[in-house]
């Protein structure tokens, strides 16, 4: 009959865990004052500055190649289902552009994040991948997601393994 023992740490190994450890440990959450202005400066930057750009954007876009398309857009109006549809579907994209492209090209900010001192990052302290960016993205998508930060973290956070940390 063998014997069992407790296996050992060596103390390179040892220093290695206590690093590791170390470096999880010293991240501190961002409250949730700081998250709702992250949210609020991006939302307002998405909604008065990238809209409006994309808005011209697209509406030249469709003048250009499909002009009786966007006629038919003028004369239903702003009460026209195409007109809202095509607004939403436009308001999706610039959701997932700005969060994905941000988050990922300046390592975790956003202008909201920037402004607050705080960043996202995975759950074991990596920089956020590029699927990590696009699936907090497309979460955000999610209706009534942001109501999910009255949870303690948002679906956003939960469901892509990652949180948003101080880092001022």
């Amino acid at each position: 009959m063998e014997s069992y023992s407790e296996p050992t740490i060596t103390p390179q190994e040892d220093s290695v865990l206590s690093d590791e450890l170390q470096q999880l440990q010293q991240y501190i959450d961002a409250s949730t004052g700081q998250r709702f202005v992250n949210w609020l400066v991006d939302n307002l930057f998405m909604r008065f500055v990238i809209t409006y750009a994309s808005g011209y954007f697209f509406g030249y876009l469709l003048a250009y190649t499909a002009p009786e398309f966007m006629q038919s857009l003028i004369d239903e109006g702003e009460s026209g289902f195409r007109f809202w549809l095509l607004g939403i579907l436009i308001a999706y994209f610039n959701y997932l552009v700005y969060y994905t492209f941000c988050e990922k090209l300046f390592k975790g900010y956003t202008l909201g994040k920037l402004l607050t001192g705080t960043k996202a990052i995975r759950n074991d302290g990596e920089e956020l991948t590029f699927k990590d960016c696009i699936l907090r993205s497309l979460s955000r998508i999610v209706p009534f997601e942001a109501f999910s930060a009255f949870g303690g973290h948002p679906w956003h956070d939960t469901w892509t393994n990652t949180r948003v940390v101080k880092t001022r």
